[in-house]
């Protein structure tokens, strides 16, 4: 009987306000004018949204336009960038919950975004996490951003799930890209997707949203209230069944989404403990 839970969580607008906007306002960027005038044709051209950003910010870092932009500016900004309130203690408080109800569960918390990698692994919260999967640039001699690495986008993100669920993370790993479509054993599954909670807020979550709700696991979708496009586009997110539960970002006791965690966490918890004393009996 698999008795770990995981939490995976999306960054950008789930965990934390855009990291990516965020560092270009930081380079002296005029981010609305980036993302419309710059990214926004290239999407029209039929580019994948994620590439086409990264692309862009590698073109504006070349351009003499701004400062280049290298490993150390986005680790800097990493180490900087602000979180929704509470972000910081909720790991602690889901680990809580789950440990008062059977403290042989483990509860376990991962990143997939589509955001840089080298921003989200230098957040205040990236110690909380057994692995992140981000986008990732490789640098030139000067250390300056030089080529998307990894992309991370939309049906991507599945693959990470797929990850999780069979154990197929860290160092051991990071040579074997293949590993994820080796064929997992039931009694060696590390985490049962049932058993996992998805937390995202926009279209690039929806495949994971999807999979994870087909597998009767738990999708939980964050918005802004104070942006009503955001708002439509998370109440479209219930009207199709993406999601099991909709709150805003705020992570505080008391709040919305902290309540939405931790029922989540206690129903699957409570599921698991019922079911090894069934399996055990």
């Amino acid at each position: 009987m698999q008795e770990n839970i995981a939490v995976v969580f999306d960054f950008d607008d789930t965990l934390a306000p855009d990291s990516t906007s965020g560092f270009l306002a930081e380079c002296g960027l005029d981010v609305p004018r980036f993302w419309q005038d710059e990214v926004h044709p290239l999407l029209a051209d039929n580019w994948d949204p994620v590439p086409a950003y990264l692309y862009k910010m590698i073109e504006k870092s070349g351009s003499g336009e701004i400062e280049p932009i290298t490993r150390q500016a986005l680790m800097n900004w990493g180490s900087r960038l602000p979180l929704f309130p509470g972000a910081e203690d909720i790991f602690e408080c889901l680990r809580g919950v789950v440990k008062e109800i059977n403290p042989k569960v483990v509860l376990e918390f991962y990143l997939i975004s589509s955001g840089i990698g080298d921003v989200l692994r230098n957040s205040k919260i990236a110690h909380q996490f057994s692995a992140i999967w981000a986008s990732d640039f490789v640098y030139d001699e000067a250390e300056q951003i030089k080529f998307p690495k990894r992309v991370v986008s939309f049906t991507d993100k599945t693959r990470y799930i797929f990850h999780i669920q069979k154990g197929i993370f860290g160092p051991h790993f990071d040579d074997k890209p293949f590993e994820v479509n080796r064929k997992v054993p039931q009694e060696k599954i590390r985490v049962p997707i049932s058993q996992m909670i998805m937390v995202g807020d926009g279209y690039t979550d929806i495949p994971c949203f999807s999979l994870v709700r087909r597998e009767q696991g738990i999708a939980i979708g964050v918005y802004d209230r104070k942006n009503s496009d955001r708002r439509g586009r998370a109440w479209g997110f219930i009207e199709e069944g993406r999601v099991s539960n909709l709150a805003t970002q705020d992570y505080r006791e008391g709040y919305g989404l902290s309540d939405s965690l931790i029922m989540a966490v206690e129903s699957i918890a409570r599921r698991i403990s019922l079911a090894s004393h069934t399996y055990q009996g």
